[in-house]
């Protein structure tokens, strides 16, 4: 009889070590999964940043499309913004229509925050545009409260 009572307290040791190991594996497959969701999260912030990146260069394109249609007002400076203009111009001739409307399309692409600047010589143009990127990680930023602010810069000859 002594036999028999030690081989039954033995399975039951054991299955009781078989359920903690399965709550241990779902404990590590739970956070495993957390630091899943976590990962898709900051994926998902990145790729909204890539996307206006990529907006603010068509909007540099758009602009620079516009004054090579009107190419004797922007070779004497008639779409300079001397500084970060972020509240679209009042319209006008064609250059001020072109400028409201380029404002305008930035705020539409890249929200309320978004500003642009272009400086013209006689042949070469520098084009800025200048954006909230508070949503994803900024690698241009210089500092912590520069950190959310991205710049495209689009360099070309008219």
């Amino acid at each position: 009889m002594p036999i028999r009572q030690s081989r039954r307290s033995t399975p039951r040791n054991i299955a009781g070590v078989g359920l903690i190991e399965v709550l241990i594996a779902v404990v590590i497959l739970a956070f495993g999964m957390l630091g899943i969701a976590a990962l898709q999260a900051a994926s998902l912030r990145n790729s909204q940043s890539a996307m206006e990146h990529s907006q603010a260069t068509v909007q540099t394109y758009a602009i620079l499309d516009a004054m090579r249609a009107n190419l004797a007002v922007a070779r004497i400076g008639g779409y300079d913004l001397a500084t970060m203009t972020c509240n679209a111009p009042d319209t006008g001739d064609l250059a001020a229509n072109d400028l409201h409307n380029w404002i305008t399309s930035l705020h539409s692409t890249l929200g309320d925050s978004a500003c642009g600047q272009i400086a013209c010589g006689s042949l070469a143009c520098d084009i800025k545009v200048q954006w909230d990127d508070s949503r994803g990680t900024s690698a241009n930023a210089t500092d912590a409260t520069n950190a959310a602010t991205h710049t495209v810069e689009t360099q070309t000859r008219l």
